[in-house]
């Protein structure tokens, strides 16, 4: 071979590398979560093959969002959408889809994954009324609060991403048996953890907590809200604190994100704890993660508790 032929062909080499490293570099599936713990848990089952953001975070409230220009460029790139779904994010997410014009994430399409779907519902109405405030036909959306909603989820989350991008089945099946045995032991330590906490009273802001307190056998007996969705007025909050004078709770829950006067209102007057709870990934430093929301939010019932 000639010195001139070497030099070609080293030439080419160099620049197929070259080639090769902005596809190397966007071979990461692109996927948007709607809510955190979404966002969290395809990390957890993702890892570095994903590059994954959230449409919300901890301290707003996921039912009403605005869908800023970069919320729309993100959602107009993504490979995966994942969200809770059951009408949590009925307000925003499809004009938010539409607005992208990205047709592979739309609602049946396997781009779109609906973790509700796939985890058992609670407070499924009977019959619909919307003088009854913000009710749900499908069901209670906030199924993260529920360690074994967050298995379920995990496990159809990993098969979808195993059929989106089927070059990487493998890697997601994995680290989906890794996140697997770790949530295992993890729910067994909280479920212990927990013990002390069945048949403890509470009054909870808004309805959002049903799933956790069904796992852990709390009990709610008042919401601040005389109606989903419904701020808390003056008059609902006196019958609520004369309620509890026959019917006593041992602490007022609201999540990070919602307002605090209602609750210390009424911790205040009740002489109880107001807790204000993670209620998803990244609402303080603790709850960076799945697990640290899960330690967060059962030491914080337990110290309440008190």
């Amino acid at each position: 071979m000639t010195i001139i032929k070497r030099k070609n062909l080293l030439a080419a080499l160099v620049l197929a590398a070259a080639g090769l490293l902005p596809a190397a570099a966007q071979a990461a599936l692109g996927v948007l979560a709607c809510e955190p713990e979404w966002e969290a848990l395809t990390r957890e089952i993702g890892g570095d093959k994903v590059k994954v953001s959230s449409a919300t975070n901890a301290l707003q409230d996921p039912h009403r969002i605005e869908a800023r220009p970069s919320l729309i460029a993100r959602t107009r790139n993504a490979d995966l959408l994942v969200c809770t779904g059951l009408e949590l994010e009925a307000g925003w997410l499809p004009l938010l889809v539409q607005q992208s014009g990205n047709g592979k994430i739309a609602a049946g399409q396997p781009g779109y994954f609906e973790a509700g779907s796939f985890v058992p519902r609670l407070d499924v109405p009977t019959r619909l009324d919307r003088s009854e405030g913000d009710v749900h036909a499908s069901g209670n959306p906030h199924i993260q609060q529920n360690p074994h909603n967050i298995a379920l989820v995990a496990s159809a989350l990993a098969k979808r991403l195993a059929e989106i991008d089927p070059a990487n089945a493998a890697w997601y099946q994995g680290r989906h048996k890794d996140f697997a045995a770790r949530w295992s032991a993890a729910m067994l330590k909280w479920e212990q953890q927990g013990a002390p906490l069945r048949n403890v009273a509470v009054v909870e802001h808004h309805k959002n907590m049903e799933y956790l307190l069904g796992w852990l056998g709390m009990r709610a007996v008042g919401t601040l809200e005389a109606k989903p969705g419904v701020e808390p007025s003056a008059a609902h909050l006196g019958q609520l604190l004369a309620q509890l004078q026959r019917e006593p709770a041992k602490m007022v829950l609201r999540a990070a994100y919602q307002d605090e006067r209602a609750s210390l209102w009424l911790s205040q007057r009740a002489h109880i704890p107001a807790v204000v709870l993670p209620f998803t990934v990244g609402a303080d430093a603790a709850s960076k993660d799945l697990f640290g929301l899960f330690d967060t939010t059962l030491q914080r019932l337990l110290d309440g508790a008190k």
